[in-house]
């Protein structure tokens, strides 16, 4: 696992989800892969109190995949080793009221981590090119000039969806956002056996819906929107990474190794100076503590 070549997850214009394994356990057991987490979140705490003191740089991370992915356990297990001021996590939800009366992007914009901050989206803006394409009807509810019916909706319209998610994206990038994008790539029988899991334990049912078995009879759809989503929109400043998501011990030390390798290249990031000034005195203002004692 020491020399993993993590970059193999990366997506780009040419990606067939088909073919993208579900499953990896890079060569190791649950145990020793929980004790390989432990170390590279307890990194990745590090770089976090760095990039909170440097304060010039934030970090978005998109997380997506399929009901049952593993997006909220994935997510307490990564951050766990983080100062709870330094990282933000958003899940977002159907669009209120408030919501629809603004573009798409909006919430998102609101969202976002300040300098010095990490963000996590629990779903993101792609779910504008992703739940609303495989249900077009609900684009309508965001009353766009003409935009009158279903039939308006075409591939000129999410063509065009990709375009403003990049433009959203470069914008974030180019101001100082480091962004990370990650599939959590299920397979269908998986899932069938995490649902079934949620019906069998007691502790689990309150989150289970009927609803997940009629979205599952569109899995097909659903795969095709994000292909269709990753190949648009992975890009060098924001990429997309399709990480198999059947072994969830392995989906996270994916995550957090890929974090923790592209966060590291920033090595500008770093903890600030003292002003001169303030150096020059550090003697002194140890003398006026240490006189308190006296």
């Amino acid at each position: 696992m020491k020399n993993y070549d993590f970059t193999s997850y990366r997506a780009d214009g040419t990606l067939k989800l088909a073919e993208r394994p579900t499953y990896e356990d890079l060569n190791a057991s649950g145990k020793h892969l929980n004790k390989h987490l432990e170390k590279i979140r307890l990194e990745l705490g590090k770089f976090q109190e760095r990039l909170y003191a440097h304060s010039k740089y934030n970090v978005l991370i998109c997380l997506q995949g399929m009901d049952t992915a593993g997006k909220d356990s994935l997510i307490r297990e990564v951050f766990k080793d983080f100062n709870v001021r330094g990282v933000e996590v958003y899940s977002f939800k159907v669009p209120t009221e408030l919501e629809l009366k603004h573009n798409y992007l909006w919430r998102h914009y609101i969202a976002l981590p300040a300098k010095g901050k990490f963000g996590v989206f629990n779903r993101t803006h792609y779910e504008n090119v992703l739940v609303t394409r495989v249900h077009p009807e609900y684009i309508l509810s965001e009353n766009i000039p003409g935009i009158h019916d279903v039939g308006d909706i075409d591939q000129k319209f999410w063509d065009k969806r990709f375009e403003q998610i990049n433009n959203f994206e470069r914008m974030l990038f180019d101001n100082g956002t480091i962004i990370f994008k990650f599939f959590l790539h299920l397979s269908k029988e998986e899932q069938r056996l995490r649902l079934l899991r949620r019906l069998d334990l007691h502790q689990k049912n309150w989150k289970f819906s009927p609803n997940d078995l009629k979205e599952r009879t569109l899995w097909g759809k659903y795969q095709f929107c994000y292909e269709e989503a990753i190949r648009n929109t992975s890009k060098k400043h924001a990429p997309w990474y399709v990480v198999p998501a059947d072994n969830k011990d392995g989906a996270r030390v994916i995550v957090a190794s890929i974090l923790l390798e592209e966060l590291n290249k920033y090595d500008d990031i770093k903890e600030p100076e003292l002003e001169e000034g303030i150096k020059a005195n550090l003697e002194l203002y140890r003398a006026q503590l240490q006189k308190e004692t006296e």
